[in-house]
């Protein structure tokens, strides 16, 4: 029976449908997704077989590359071993040369430390001898602080300073001056004695030495602690100089027996440099008593020139027998002096006669080669021949 595809067979929503939109609505359900299928197909197919043979080209470019690697990794092996030799060889170098060096700084580090251990040695050897010599200078300090603490201890008393003061002295006088010409604790006319006394020459009046500086006043001003006492004790400094110039003025002072001028000692130069700068008026209010202030250094040019003094008076007095002395010398210098004129003479003669003598040995010789020349064998001697010169004649002394 025929079909009618334009009959409708129902309606969707108010729409007819035909057999002919239900073949064509089958048809695209059914044919659409096999048409896509064979269309999927035939793409998978052709990329397929582009994969394939790309795949291939790749498989034999990469066989390509395998061969070329093997053949670099041939060539990379023979390089890596010539270059595992040659870093053999350059290892092998290398220790050699490195055990030299080794070898040599080990010998000179020997050296450097044989020397660095004998300058150590002499270093710590100088060092023990400075060490011994600052134990020995350590020691002389502790022995002189001990001796400046005896001597502050000494200087603390009256007595025993005067002591030192007169021991001072004394050293330097006898130090200065030959015995006999000096005398400690004299004792003059009026009974007072002095610490010493000089003797100066041509009878001329004896020089008083006074060793007892009053140094307690000193010792208070410089001990002051403020300005006010420093003043009082400077004033009683100046009051017992003063009182003490008068001393020797009044007892030391003694016309046609002592000079007129006395030395009074200050055993400090310290003291003595203090002295003329802060009392200079002290000092020359004793000048002005003929009382020189002396320090030890001054006490000993003042000696020395005493010395001088009396030298050229020994000299003085020993001057007559001095000159008999040079006249009797120059009597024994002319004797001699004729005694060798004398023998002057001699020995002119004696040379003269020694000379005479040689003369006449010459003469003697020049005769006896001329004798031992003569022809003897034809037996004929000519008289001439021992006649050309005269005989020698020896002279006599007093010729």
């Amino acid at each position: 029976m025929d079909l009618d595809f334009s009959s409708v067979l129902f309606s969707f929503q108010g729409t007819p449908v035909t057999l002919a939109m239900l073949a064509a609505i089958f048809c695209g359900v059914i044919a659409l997704p096999l048409v896509w299928i064979a269309v999927v197909t035939n793409r998978m197919k052709r990329r397929t077989a582009e994969i394939a043979a790309r795949a291939e080209a790749e498989k034999a470019d990469l066989t390509s590359q395998l061969t070329t690697m093997a053949g670099t990794q041939a060539e990379l092996t023979g390089r890596v071993q010539s270059m595992t030799e040659m870093l053999g060889n350059r290892q092998a170098e290398l220790a050699r040369v490195m055990s030299e060096r080794m070898d040599g700084l080990g010998h000179r580090i020997g050296q450097s430390m044989n020397q660095q251990t004998n300058q150590t040695h002499e270093t710590l050897r100088t060092l023990h001898e400075r060490l011994a010599a600052i134990d020995t200078a350590q020691k002389n300090i502790t022995e002189l602080s001990q001796g400046v603490v005896e001597l502050q201890s000494i200087l603390a008393d009256k007595q025993t300073r005067g002591a030192f003061g007169q021991g001072r002295m004394e050293a330097i006088v006898q130090d200065a001056l030959p015995r006999g010409s000096y005398s400690f604790q004299h004792t003059l006319t009026n009974g007072k004695r002095p610490d010493c006394v000089v003797y100066l020459p041509n009878g001329a009046p004896s020089l008083v030495i006074d060793a007892k500086f009053p140094l307690e006043g000193w010792n208070a001003f410089r001990d002051a602690p403020d300005d006010r006492l420093a003043q009082q004790a400077a004033q009683r400094f100046r009051q017992d100089v003063g009182k003490h110039v008068g001393d020797i003025t009044g007892k030391y002072f003694l016309p046609g027996e002592t000079h007129e001028t006395a030395f009074m000692f200050v055993p400090s130069e310290s003291i003595f440099a203090d002295l003329h700068e802060r009392f200079d008026d002290v000092v020359q209010k004793a000048a002005r008593q003929r009382v020189v202030i002396v320090s030890p250094s001054l006490l000993t040019l003042s000696i020395q020139v005493v010395q001088a003094v009396l030298r050229d008076a020994r000299l003085r007095e020993q001057a007559h027998l001095i000159q008999d002395e040079v006249g009797r010398l120059v009597d024994d210098i002319a004797r001699l002096d004729d005694r060798v004129a004398k023998l002057a003479t001699h020995f002119g003669q004696a040379q003269r006669d020694i000379e005479q003598i040689q003369t006449s040995t010459g003469k003697i010789a020049k005769r006896g080669d001329k004798i031992g020349n003569l022809d003897v064998g034809s037996g004929e001697i000519e008289p001439d021949a021992l006649e050309q010169e005269d005989a020698p004649k020896l002279p006599l002394a007093g010729e």
